[in-house]
């Protein structure tokens, strides 16, 4: 955690941001984010999401292979049905 000081910037403040965050989180002059500001009065920084297909189709098959696979949820319920 960092304090960090608001300064005038024409008519509008600004936030200096460390050069060891900017280098962390790969940003440079001229980038968007996305500000929030919580319920609770915190101003949330972010970059903007940046989905991809395909990252997600590759995330999904790791988490699958991942998972155990069980019996069937429908086999066990016809095994467990009562007429």
């Amino acid at each position: 955690m960092m304090n960090l000081q608001i300064a005038k910037w024409g008519n509008s403040l600004a936030v200096r941001i460390p050069a060891d965050y900017v280098r962390k989180i790969g940003i440079k002059e001229g980038d968007h984010l996305v500000a929030q500001v919580g319920a609770d009065g915190a101003l949330n920084l972010r970059l903007p999401a940046q989905w991809s297909r395909q990252a997600f189709a590759e995330e999904l098959t790791r988490d699958a292979n991942a998972l155990p696979m069980g019996s069937s949820v429908m086999e066990q319920l016809r095994q467990e049905a009562r007429y």
